[in-house]
């Protein structure tokens, strides 16, 4: 089952619509623009999201839709098609290929452990990252001119969320509100010290 993407919209600083995105975009286009900045963000990743709402916001979805959805996959070649498997470069020196060639399996085998090794031992370290990144996109769209954003990309970035959410009292409220929902998962990381 694949999750449903959210999104969050702003009119300025004020937020206009939160959820699916043909709901965020009905309460935009039902909204007096103005030529005020409009921001949209998808609350997994925090990455912008650009709607043409001159259409209707019907269209503006499935232009959006089109325009993001996976390509097909390209034709199947040599190897292995059905298990995913997809060809790219690998550029290793000549001892790094030489240790990989001396391992069971083959180099391609090999590289697919220590990835899959690599992506357990890391998880949580993953998810911290892309947490605070989503969270610091949010923040440097909605607060980057508003007093106090350096300060807290440092708390942050530094994992205070302490801090953050005490720089955040300045901000206007729908604004603060938002970025400490996107940084809300830091305030359970242990800071590092």
């Amino acid at each position: 089952m694949t999750a449903v993407s959210t999104f969050t919209a702003f009119l300025s600083d004020q937020q206009v619509g939160s959820g699916a995105l043909p709901h965020v975009a009905a309460a935009l286009a039902q909204r007096d623009l103005g030529g005020a900045p409009v921001f949209i963000f998808e609350d997994a990743t925090g990455r912008p999201v650009e709607l043409d709402l001159r259409q209707g916001p019907v269209a503006a979805v499935a232009e959006y839709e089109r325009r993001t959805s996976p390509q097909p996959p390209p034709r199947p070649g040599r190897g292995r098609p059905r298990l995913g498997v997809v060809a790219r470069e690998v550029t290793l020196l000549p001892r790094h290929w030489d240790w990989l060639a001396a391992q069971p399996g083959g180099a391609s085998a090999t590289l697919r452990r220590l990835v899959d090794e690599a992506r357990r031992d890391n998880a949580d370290v993953d998810q911290v990252r892309e947490t605070r990144d989503a969270a610091y996109r949010v923040m440097s769209a909605l607060a980057g001119d508003l007093p106090g954003f350096e300060e807290a990309s440092r708390a942050l970035f530094a994992g205070s969320y302490a801090g953050l959410a005490q720089i955040a009292l300045d901000w206007p409220a729908d604004v603060a509100a938002y970025v400490l929902r996107m940084a809300a998962p830091l305030s359970e990381v242990p800071v590092q010290g």
